[in-house]
C-alpha cells in the first residue's frame, strides 16, 4: 500500500473533524440530503456511534458547500416551508475516495502500533 500519511502530515486533534467531513461525504454518496436528515442517517448507519452535536454540523456542510465538495440547493416542502438540500459533487467524490484510502492507512498503523506485543509484566 502506498503512504499517504507522512510523519508531518497527521494532525490528531484534526482527526475527528476529517471522520465527520467523511461521514457527511459518504451519507451523501447514497443522494441529496437535507441537514436533519444527514445526521439522522449517520446515526443509524452507525448504529448510534456516530453522532452529530448541536451546533457541530451545519459549520461542517458550510464549509463543504465553501470548498466545492457539496452543493446545496434550497427547496419548498409541501407546508412552504424553505429547506437546502446538500449534494455531493464530484470533487467531493473524489476527496471522498482519496480520504478514506488515508484514513485506512491510518487506522491500520494505529492497530499495528497498539497491536504489537509488549514485553510480558510480572
Amino acid at each position: 500500500m502506498g503512504s499517504f500519511v507522512t510523519d508531518t502530515d497527521f494532525d490528531v486533534q484534526g482527526f475527528a473533524r476529517d471522520i465527520n467531513i467523511l461521514l457527511v461525504l459518504s451519507t451523501l454518496r447514497r443522494g441529496p440530503r437535507h441537514g436533519y436528515q444527514i445526521a439522522l442517517d449517520v446515526e443509524a448507519q452507525s448504529s448510534g456511534l456516530f453522532r452529530f452535536r448541536h451546533g457541530t454540523l451545519y459549520p461542517i456542510l458550510h464549509r463543504l458547500e465553501a470548498d466545492g465538495l457539496v452543493r446545496g440547493d434550497w427547496s419548498r416542502e409541501g407546508g412552504g416551508r424553505r429547506r437546502k438540500e446538500y449534494a455531493l459533487t464530484d470533487k467531493g467524490e473524489r476527496h471522498l475516495s482519496g480520504e478514506a484510502d488515508r484514513m485506512e492507512e491510518i487506522m491500520q498503523r494505529f492497530l499495528r502500533l497498539v497491536r504489537a506485543p509488549g514485553p510480558a509484566t510480572a
